[in-house]
């Protein structure tokens, strides 16, 4: 049912937008303003917590994108439960809707309006892990439980084959519904970056502040890397509920005057770019990840790299594009790694990483055949 006018009009639907941080954010982001300059008319739909007063504007217009958000419960939990989704859903006039993750209960909104309109929808899953133990214990009931409304869905897409084929295989779905679209990076070359300056060996962690994302891994190996560098510092970039802990483990074990916690607005990508370029060391020891932006952020600069040989990260390590650790390794062991991923880098002499150009690229082909689908069924 493509507009009249032959210009694509797509909603895309996310938990979360900026100014929050994270992988989904910067996604949307970065494919949302390509897809604006090729021509698409898009809405990004996302939520903000239950706040009274608060000061983000329920519709602005960002680098082309019509931003609207709506109210989600509870605030202070990541549940997303925003039923605005569904009524704006249900009376709006979209060719498709793109729903950008599966782990809240923004997906079932999203996907259950949108069969109701009879409005063709793709969905971007975007697995990651979560703190909650709980939460992590259940997802196999959950994919069972949003299997009906994800058959329904014109195109499956993973950031990594990792992520399309563990889908593929827990939903039972043809493999020809799937497609793998990568997350990219656009960071500045090094030849635009400041030279080294630094005398410090910094070692970067990034990522939401969540026990998931194994930020504490590092800051227990710290004082033995600290015995072989002792100017070692880390630095966590991100923001969440798990900081108090963070900073209390570094007291713990000693290191809290060479740990520092803090975050980078989103869109200052130059400083990013900056800080990364310093760090003798990038680690992500996630439990779980999809395609994580950071690692191809640390890459495209030529920095080496520690993952976790964990689900979407361990792939990484395969490609040789990182060294990998298991996270059941002791302190030492992590140390170990870390220590030899510096004297010894392993770093990819040829290098050609996705770009957020491939990816809206990519997206747009998908959205194409999705509403010309659309039109040929009706």
């Amino acid at each position: 049912m493509p507009t009249e006018t032959n210009v694509l009009s797509v909603l895309m639907v996310a938990p979360r937008y900026f100014p929050y941080i994270g992988g989904i954010e910067t996604h949307v982001h970065e494919v949302g303003r390509r897809l604006v300059s090729s021509g698409i008319n898009l809405t990004v739909l996302t939520t903000v917590p239950h706040i009274p007063h608060t000061s983000l504007p329920k519709e602005e217009v960002i680098e082309g994108m019509h931003v609207i958000r709506v109210p989600a419960w509870p605030q202070e939990r990541d549940y997303y439960i925003a039923p605005e989704i569904y009524s704006i859903i249900r009376h709006g006039k979209w060719d498709l809707i793109h729903c950008q993750g599966c782990h809240t209960f923004v997906p079932p909104f999203t996907m259950l309006a949108a069969k109701k309109a009879k409005i063709p929808y793709v969905v971007t899953f975007h697995s990651g892990g979560h703190s909650s133990r709980f939460r992590t214990s259940i997802r196999g009931i959950q994919w069972e439980l949003l299997r009906p409304l994800l058959a329904h869905a014109s195109k499956l897409i993973g950031v990594s084959r990792f992520e399309a084929n563990y889908f593929r295989k827990v939903l039972r779905l043809p493999a020809e519904q799937f497609s793998v679209v990568p997350n990219g990076t656009t960071l500045l070359p090094l030849a635009h970056l400041s030279e080294r300056t630094s005398t410090q060996s910094l070692i970067l962690s990034v990522g939401r502040l969540e026990r998931y994302k194994g930020h504490h891994y590092l800051i227990t190996a710290l004082p033995k890397i600290r015995e072989q560098y002792p100017d070692a510092q880390l630095l966590i970039l991100g923001v969440g509920p798990y900081e108090a802990t963070l900073r209390e483990l570094a007291r713990k074990v000693g290191v809290a005057d060479y740990v520092e916690i803090r975050s980078i607005p989103p869109s200052n990508r130059q400083e990013m770019a900056e800080i990364i370029s310093q760090a003798v060391l990038v680690a992500l020891l996630s439990e779980h990840e999809g395609h994580p932006i950071a690692v191809l952020e640390a890459l495209s600069l030529g920095r080496p790299v520690l993952v976790a040989n964990t689900p979407g990260l361990r792939e990484l390590a395969e490609q040789g594009l990182a060294r990998g650790v298991s996270l059941k390794s002791t302190p030492e062991e992590i140390a170990a790694a870390a220590l030899q991923q510096i004297e010894a880098p392993l770093v990819p002499a040829e290098l050609a990483l996705p770009t957020w150009d491939d990816c809206s690229r990519q997206l747009q082909s998908i959205y194409s055949v999705s509403a010309r689908r659309e039109q040929c069924a009706s």
